[in-house]
């Protein structure tokens, strides 16, 4: 069993995380934390493989605390979660040492890949005394190609996913829209603004919440996070 620490400074954003993680064979959640000094001192308390980890922290950066466990000799592998997209961020975090680096929004689906071929990789090390050049390339091309096949779910473009989050971003955490309305300041169909709301909300990157009325059949109403 790979035991998980999820670090996110969003409480629903780190609970949908865990259960993303929950629902993949092999892995199994050892705890929660919301900023660095709490994931640090599960990390010197051991039993930690693998830590889920958002950049942006309070306090401290999700890849300065990468960095400090590295210098201090935790062997801990590290998959970073975070909408930033900049080359300079990727640099630095591939250099710290990194594994994964995954950009939000991502899907439950997304993030399974990159775990299974985490646990691919990490059985495949763990059961070879020596590896020769084809096994090591054969090993990587196994996390380089679920990385490339989840990057975004198929039928979904990056740019709308990019348009719809801001949209409701921009109105910030105390002003819900709905459907109906997101698709009009997108200009985009009422069914394609749902199709992109879902995948953002089960990404934890929009909040969803429900109203009920009259007709009893709940609007579904957004908010950023």
């Amino acid at each position: 069993m790979i035991n998980v620490l999820v670090v996110d400074d969003d409480f629903y954003v780190a609970k949908i995380n865990a259960h993303y993680v929950s629902a993949v064979p092999g892995f199994r959640v050892a705890g929660i934390a919301h900023s660095a000094a709490p994931a640090f001192a599960a990390v010197e308390r051991g039993g930690i493989d693998l830590i889920l980890l958002d950049q942006h922290l309070p306090n401290e950066s999700g890849l300065s605390l990468t960095r400090r466990l590295r210098r201090l000799g935790h062997d801990i592998d590290v998959i970073m979660v975070t909408a930033d997209r900049r080359s300079e961020s990727v640099r630095e975090a591939l250099r710290a040492g990194v594994l994964h680096y995954l950009v939000k929004p991502f899907t439950g689906d997304g993030l399974r890949s990159r775990l299974e071929a985490y646990a691919h990789l990490r059985g495949t090390i763990d059961d070879a005394t020596e590896m020769d050049q084809a096994r090591i390339d054969r090993t990587l091309g196994t996390l380089r190609t679920a990385e490339a096949e989840h990057a975004m779910p198929k039928g979904y473009s990056e740019r709308t996913v990019e348009l719809v989050s801001r949209i409701v971003r921009e109105h910030g955490s105390d002003q819900q829209l709905s459907t109906q309305e997101v698709s009009e300041l997108a200009g985009i169909s009422r069914s394609t603004a749902q199709r992109y709301l879902k995948l953002l909300a089960e990404s934890g990157k929009l909040r969803l919440t429900l109203r009920y009325g009259d007709s009893g059949r709940p609007e579904h109403l957004y908010t950023g996070v």
